[in-house]
């Protein structure tokens, strides 16, 4: 159980990283903002609202995941916390899958805190979110989490100091989340038509924060404004079987970033 010790350590630390505050204080007025333009036109399903809101979101989480993820494991080469880890019978395994449920834990409470301060000040005035579309943010929230906080241990391995963590970072949240609609278009426009479904298929599932949301919007009902490249998508994801099939490509998100974790820092350990 030294994974566990490890993670009731980091959830310890999180809770003192004044990082980890601001981004709870950032989060909620962001949920808070999201009751008061229910106030003024109900969030319900996929629309105008709801889309401001999830594109809120995908710029805020996956940043504050990527940067507090992997600044935890570079503080642990820079303050030689490692070093005196590496003396106990810790395997590397064991101490990544800590740090990745020390952190979830962290980074969750912070996003539960802020849906929960929209949903009790909601229930006070009486002007509530929809149930389902509120169900479907916090599932957007907690899968951004989810998969970002794996890429974040990837660049907190490969990463010597925070400097370094943070321009990774920076880099891969532009990529992902900015820079992506225009690369995809770019890159779509010089392919033959007959491969570009499959083509948006693959690249899809390569971004976690396009697969999440795709899924979601499909989810509140707004899958026609993907566009039609997207339909074998929305049959998919409306299917029995969508839900199981995003929860795998989800698992195996995490596990491929997980193994290049390991193999990376199993690697520089082994060369002290």
């Amino acid at each position: 159980m030294n994974w566990l010790h490890i993670a009731l350590r980091e959830v310890k630390l999180g809770f003192r990283n004044p990082w980890a505050y601001s981004f709870m204080s950032l989060f909620t007025v962001f949920s808070l903002s999201l009751l008061l333009i229910n106030t003024q036109n109900v969030v319900e399903g996929y629309s105008s609202a709801s889309s401001t809101m999830l594109n809120f979101i995908l710029y805020l989480l996956p940043l504050m995941t990527l940067l507090i993820g992997s600044f935890s494991l570079t503080a642990e080469k820079e303050e030689g916390s490692w070093q005196l880890l590496s003396t106990y019978p810790l395997r590397t395994i064991s101490f990544l899958i800590g740090k990745y449920a020390g952190l979830a834990f962290v980074l969750l409470t912070i996003v539960a805190f802020g849906y929960g301060a929209t949903g009790i000040l909601g229930a006070i005035i009486g002007n509530g979110l929809d149930f389902k579309t509120f169900g479907l943010f916090i599932m957007f929230s907690g899968g951004l989490i989810i998969l970002f906080l794996a890429i974040a241990l990837c660049i907190g391995t490969w990463a010597r100091n925070r400097w370094q963590a943070l321009t990774f970072g920076v880099g891969i949240w532009f990529f992902a989340i900015i820079g992506w609609p225009t690369l995809l278009i770019a890159l779509l426009n010089l392919m033959p038509y007959i491969w570009i479904k499959p083509l948006l298929a693959v690249l899809t599932v390569l971004n976690p924060a396009e697969l999440v949301r795709c899924y979601v919007v499909v989810k509140l009902g707004g899958g026609a404004a993907l566009g039609p490249e997207y339909y074998e998508w929305i049959r998919w994801i409306q299917g029995p079987a969508g839900s199981w099939g995003f929860a795998a490509f989800c698992l195996l998100w995490v596990g491929v970033a997980m193994g290049c974790a390991f193999w990376v820092w199993e690697r520089g350990r082994s060369r002290g």
